[in-house]
């Protein structure tokens, strides 16, 4: 490690940590120069703010295009490729960096290193908002220090030798590139290549916007400027409409709308993403005040009102249909558990009570009645089934039920039947053979409440009026 040096500016010393190779490069206007750094604070700890290394990429800078930490090109031009070194630097070098670091770390995140929607610098910036929007800088910006940045070269590259983008180019430079990005993002829009035509005007407006911090706000160069900026950004707006990105369209616009209030086309492009994203009352606002603005959009406007009324109308249907929809799945939902009681599935446990509502109910609410043989085998034949029967087949049957038209009701099955009154064994023969002729002939005339199988489950009841004997028979009505 070479001894510390004092280089021909106040202010810096310089320590070599790894020297170079080859000779020391050309430093010329435009040359553009790759490195690594890192910045710390110059207390026995040396604290580190940044470091271009954990941050995973290098750092790039052209000599000679006002970089805002000026110290800086300064200590690159007195390294060789590959050197490293470590600088100490004086507070009168060091009391832009928070502003620098700022940029540089919204850069290693993936932001534009330029808030293109705040329309005032850097400096502005933090007496309006108090913040930099990191604590450490923060207090840099309040305290200045000396601070050490080890500096890594590792490339330098001639004017002729690499494209130049535009945060390369001077101020002069970028205000020329302006147009043409201006025309290619015209030209791609036009294609329909919107995505790419967004980079155009996205760069065309990064472009201004650095050139318009080194102007006083709201006077002519700078209000010029602005307006270049806003006609670029309108475009960009215009290319995230094809995009649908609607919601950040509102939000560009907005921008411009509160600092330029008589914006016609920010009113317009903010009422055609209101209305895509079903904000009536907002869409119509800014529609109206386009007319306001410029009378001449008057038919323009009421193509849009039209287009604007028809799209509420369809998705007030639409909205209607679903809940409409909804509810009834909810309804359906609510009669089917409606439906399901468990007191049916132990039918031995029926309160009297329980059976009258059971007489009552709906074909679609009563339940399943057994085959003729469970019934036959049980001694529990519902009373129901019995007095249906009766009633179908009353003619042809009255002289068979005189019996037991008044036994078979106390067999069935109450909370309070012994055990010893529900045995099959107090049946005659006679009774089970009279309910067995009566449950085959009420089977024949299909009067259960619901179809026993699906090929059933559509036909209507027919009732023996309309059956001839023969198709009453057990042996039709089992085909």
């Amino acid at each position: 490690m070479e001894e510390s040096m004092m280089l021909g500016v106040e202010g810096i010393k310089k320590s070599i940590l790894h020297g170079g190779i080859s000779e020391k490069p050309k430093f010329v206007t435009g040359t553009k120069v790759t490195f690594h750094f890192r910045t710390q604070l110059c207390n026995d700890e040396r604290t580190v703010i940044d470091d271009s290394k954990k941050a995973g990429m290098p750092m790039e800078m052209v000599i000679g295009n006002m970089f805002k930490l000026d110290v800086w090109e300064t200590l690159l031009m007195s390294m060789h490729i590959g050197e490293v070194a470590e600088f100490w630097c004086d507070v009168i070098h060091t009391g832009m960096y928070p502003i620098v670091a700022k940029s540089l770390r919204r850069i290693a995140v993936g932001k534009d290193p330029v808030d293109w929607h705040i329309h005032t610098c850097g400096m502005a910036n933090m007496f309006a908002y108090h913040s930099l929007g990191y604590d450490d800088l923060d207090e840099l910006q309040k305290e200045p220090q000396p601070l050490y940045f080890v500096m890594e070269l590792l490339k330098v590259q001639q004017p002729s030798e690499y494209d130049r983008e535009s945060w390369a180019l001077n101020d002069e430079e970028r205000l020329k590139a302006v147009p043409v990005l201006h025309g290619q993002g015209n030209k791609l829009f036009k294609q329909g290549r919107y995505e790419d035509a967004t980079l155009k005007y996205k760069e065309a407006v990064m472009c201004i916007k650095n050139v318009q911090t080194k102007e006083k706000a709201w006077e002519a160069p700078w209000l010029r400027l602005e307006k270049m900026a806003n006609t670029l950004t309108l475009n960009y707006c215009q290319c995230l409409l094809r995009m649908e990105e609607y919601y950040e369209v509102i939000e560009h616009t907005t921008d411009i709308i509160n600092q330029h209030p008589g914006a016609m086309k920010a009113f317009y492009l903010r009422g055609k993403a209101h209305m895509e994203v079903w904000n009536e009352a907002e869409a119509r606002d800014d529609f109206m005040r386009v007319l306001d603005l410029d009378p001449g959009m008057k038919k323009t406007i009421k193509k849009e009102l039209a287009v604007l009324k028809m799209r509420m109308e369809l998705k007030n249907e639409e909205d209607r249909l679903k809940y409409k929809g909804m509810f009834a799945k909810m309804a359906r939902e609510q009669g089917s558990l409606e439906l399901e009681n468990p007191d049916q599935e132990i039918s031995e446990q029926t309160s009297p009570e329980q059976e009258t509502t059971q007489e009552k109910q709906s074909p679609e609410e009563a339940p399943l009645e057994k085959t003729g043989e469970e019934q036959t085998n049980s001694p529990q034949t519902s009373p129901e089934q019995i007095t249906s029967a009766q009633e179908v087949t009353q003619e042809e049957t009255s002289t068979a039920l005189s019996s037991s038209d008044h036994e078979i009701p106390e067999q069935s099955a109450t909370q309070n039947v012994t055990p010893e009154q529900t045995t099959t064994e107090e049946d005659t023969p006679e009774q089970l053979e009279a309910v067995q002729t009566f449950l085959e002939q009420s089977a024949s005339e299909d009067i259960t409440p619901e179809p026993t199988y699906p090929e059933q489950a559509d036909q209507d009841l027919i009732t023996s009026e309309q059956m001839t004997p023969a198709e009453m028979t057990p042996e039709n009505t089992s085909q």
